[in-house]
């Protein structure tokens, strides 16, 4: 079984070091970014499945990196644990606000830190939704937990709106959607559309599904529906 990677956000002093070595020695895979840039980009790239985060971060400060991995598909849901100095409760506050799991006050034992990482992991499990089904409608399959469309076993290049919309109007075969309906359907941090854009959306994914465009179906005056016949 693969170790759960923590990402440790915080400058290189001799505490955080300590707290880093028990995290390894409770068989968690370890990562490191000294500045909350850095860890934006290291997140990207490794998908963390934990971050704990120092609040007293130079540059981009521990607040704003959270509440800007909390706007990321990829670690929107990932637990967060904040780092916070003695006396500092107004900003613990803001911190849970910004997105963060859980706190823990400084100084703080490296032991406590790594039970209150193993706790923040099985809270997430087990609140955990399963992963969606992947839609199979006769040459074309779409997989919502990879992000993936192919047809007739031919991967679909498709933006994240294009993937999007294509999802939800599978998941409703035969229902009209309006533009409206489908603006807010697949609105969210990943995926900015005004309701006049859908059209030509649209049109690109049509375009992308080749033979297969008639699956979605103009309705004149309407919206769109999928057909899948």
């Amino acid at each position: 079984m693969s170790r759960n990677r923590v990402l440790v956000i915080g400058d290189g002093a001799d505490a955080l070091e300590r707290v880093r070595s028990s995290l390894r020695d409770g068989d968690f895979e370890v990562v490191c970014a000294t500045s909350g840039e850095e860890g934006l980009e290291v997140s990207a790239r490794v998908c963390p499945d934990l971050v704990l985060i120092d609040l007293g971060l130079p540059g981009l400060d521990g607040r704003a990196t959270c509440r800007a991995l909390r706007s990321r598909p990829r670690t929107r849901r990932t637990p967060i644990l904040v780092l916070a100095p003695l006396g500092s409760e107004a900003d613990i506050v803001a911190g849970i606000g910004d997105g963060a799991d859980d706190y823990l006050l400084k100084p703080v034992s490296p032991e406590i830190v790594l039970a209150r990482c193993r706790v923040a992991l099985r809270r997430w499990r087990a609140d955990a939704p399963p992963d969606p089904v992947p839609l199979q409608v006769h040459e074309l399959t779409i997989d919502p937990a990879g992000f993936v469309a192919r047809v007739a076993g031919r991967r679909l290049e498709l933006t994240v709106t294009e993937f999007k919309l294509l999802h939800h109007l599978a998941e409703h075969p035969g229902r009209v959607f309006t533009r409206y309906q489908l603006v807010d359907a697949v609105r969210g941090a990943d995926c900015m559309v005004a309701d006049r854009a859908v059209d030509g959306h649209l049109v690109g994914l049509r375009r992308k599904l080749g033979d297969y465009g008639h699956y979605v179906e103009t309705v004149r005056g309407v919206g769109y529906r999928f057909r899948g016949v």
